[in-house]
Order: C-alpha cells, then structure tokens, then sequence
C-alpha cells in the first residue's frame, strides 16, 4: 500500500501546481477557530497542531478588519491578501470566495474567515486528511483536519458558545482545548497560538495589535503552556496598568492594579519590586524597604537596580528614606 502512497499524493500536488513544495507554502494539518466578541468587537484567531511553530503560518489578524486562519496545506499569502480583500470592504464569505477562485491547490485548503462586523466563512477542500471538518456559530467558525476523530468541530462550537462571559482570548482557549479534550490532532500536538485585535482601527496602529500575541512553538503540552502564558499576560496587564497610573500620579489605582498582579503570581519578584519601588515614591518607606530586603535576599542585583534608579527619575526618595530604602539604615 506504501509504494501506491507516494504516487498517489504526488499526482495530487502537481495537479495543484506543487502548491505543497513552494518555500511560501506549508504543511499545518490543525484545527483553528476564528470568532469576534459581540460586546468588545475584538477578533480572534486561536490555533493548535502537531507541526513547529503553527502561528506563524497559520493565524493573521487585523485591527478593525477581521481575522483569517489558513490551514492543512496551507497558503500564507490567503492571511496577507485576506486582510487586504477585508480591509477593501468585502465580507468574510466574498473574502473567502476571491481566495479560491485562482488557487489551484484550493482542495487541500482549508481556511476559516471573520471579518470586522461578525460576518464568518470557512472552507475545507475535498482532499483534506481526514477527519476534516468545520462548523459555523453567530461571530466565528471553527475548521478541523487530519483529527483523530469527526467530534472536533463540535466539541469547539460547543465550548466557545459555552464560555461567553470570559474574555475572547479565554474563549478561544477553550474551544481549543476542547477539542484536544475529544481527541485533537491524530499525530499529537506541538504548537500553538492565540492572537486578539481590537474590533476598531485607529490612528495609533502600535497600540491596537495586538492585545493578545501569544504562541507556544515547541511543547510537549502546547495548550498547558498556552494557558499559563495567557494567565501570565494578564497579570502584566495589571502591571502596566499600575505604571499608567503612576505616571498620572494615581498611586491608589497603582497599587491596587500591582496587588492583583502580584497575588496572580506571587513569586514574580520583578511584580514585587516594582510596586515596592511605587510604595517608597508614595511615601511609604517601612513597607517599602521590608519588601525590598526579602527581595535583595533572593536576588541581590535588584539591590543594584535600585541604586540606579534615582538618576532615571524611577525612584524619588532621597537622603536617608533612600538609605533605608537600599537596606543601609
């Protein structure tokens, strides 16, 4: 059966014009789920496979545009020229539809589409590996192949829907665990990624992609990895928040974003010594220094930093407060 094997799958590739061998072109046999929230209008692209680093093949996405997955045999340029044909005004099916209309190796393709107002589409090509296979709900489509079994689709839909109070990054997750829970991949799993964008554009690109940029390239448990970077993000979510507030001089708002942060992750010395740092600023040395001295212990070079940092304007105690705060009274 092997020797027919070879034969077989090359007649198919060359009837496609060898979209298969092309440098621009890859092997991503995954299933994927693309999905806009209703109330935040952010879009999302979440994926997973057995194959190295999948995000950067198959999951494109853009502010105020839209989001597009392109898989089994996958075609990079259906991401970029996806988001231009959504960015012109087509919707997600007329997208779609322009996608295929030229490709000759489409019956390998399989592609999920949503564009900015909710709008979704998805293919999957005839000579997808089975199980192959894709569904539809209100603002996304899932799109599965080479599974293990044909309860994929489902089991995503099932789980996206399911979970619609948490966070579009969180949903995604959880669509894609469900399907590993049913059965994933036939080969196993490696990769994985999620990436959010806001629904609307605006004229600060640098501060609308991306919300969520997450990918796990090489893991024996890429969702398990998944999940803890997300968490992880959302911790440093409330970091920056806290730094936003410190510029405005809001260190109530500070200090209560850099308390749910560290609380997420209790070890993060970084969390801890920053909000010691914004404590000293704020006037409150004792608490301050008590922190820093656990956190010098653990590592000394944050003792190092701090003595930088009055020369940056970061730390604006001075004289003895400043002494007590690097541990010499």
């Amino acid at each position: 059966m092997k020797k027919y094997l070879i034969p077989f799958l090359f007649l198919i590739f060359h009837q496609s014009n060898a979209q298969f061998f092309k440098k621009d072109k890859g092997l991503a046999h995954t299933f994927s789920i693309v999905a806009r929230d209703e109330k935040t209008g952010e879009i999302a692209v979440g994926v997973q496979s057995h194959w190295f680093s999948v995000g950067t093949s198959v999951s494109w996405a853009e502010a105020g545009v839209g989001a597009v997955a392109t898989q089994s045999f996958t075609n990079k340029s259906f991401g970029i020229r996806g988001l231009a044909l959504l960015k012109q005004g087509k919707n997600a099916q007329e997208t779609l539809d322009i996608l295929l209309s030229d490709d000759a190796g489409r019956e390998v393709r399989q592609v999920g589409i949503v564009d900015a107002k909710g709008n979704v589409a998805n293919f999957t090509g005839k000579n997808c590996v089975d199980f192959a296979g894709q569904l539809q709900g209100k603002s996304f489509a899932v799109q599965s192949n080479m599974m293990l079994n044909d309860k994929v689709p489902s089991a995503m839909k099932n789980a996206f829907e399911a979970n619609a109070k948490l966070p579009l990054a969180e949903r995604v997750l959880e669509a894609l665990k469900a399907a590993q829970k049913v059965g994933g991949d036939i080969r196993g799993k490696q990769s994985a990624a999620i990436l959010v964008v806001k629904g609307e554009a605006t004229s600060k690109p640098w501060d609308e992609n991306h919300l969520v940029d997450l990918r796990v390239d090489d893991n024996a448990v890429p969702l398990v990895e998944m999940e803890r970077l997300l968490k992880t993000h959302r911790a440093y979510e409330h970091m920056n928040n806290g730094d936003l507030a410190t510029e405005v001089n809001d260190m109530k708002l500070a200090m209560q974003e850099y308390e749910v942060a560290m609380k997420m992750f209790p070890r993060n010395l970084e969390m801890q010594y920053w909000t010691a740092i914004t404590l000293a600023n704020n006037g409150n040395i004792q608490k301050a220094a008590i922190m820093l001295k656990a956190i010098y212990a653990k590592e000394p070079n944050w003792e190092k930093m701090t003595k930088r940092l009055p020369k940056s304007g970061l730390l604006t105690v001075k004289g003895k407060d400043l002494e007590v705060v690097l541990g010499v009274r």
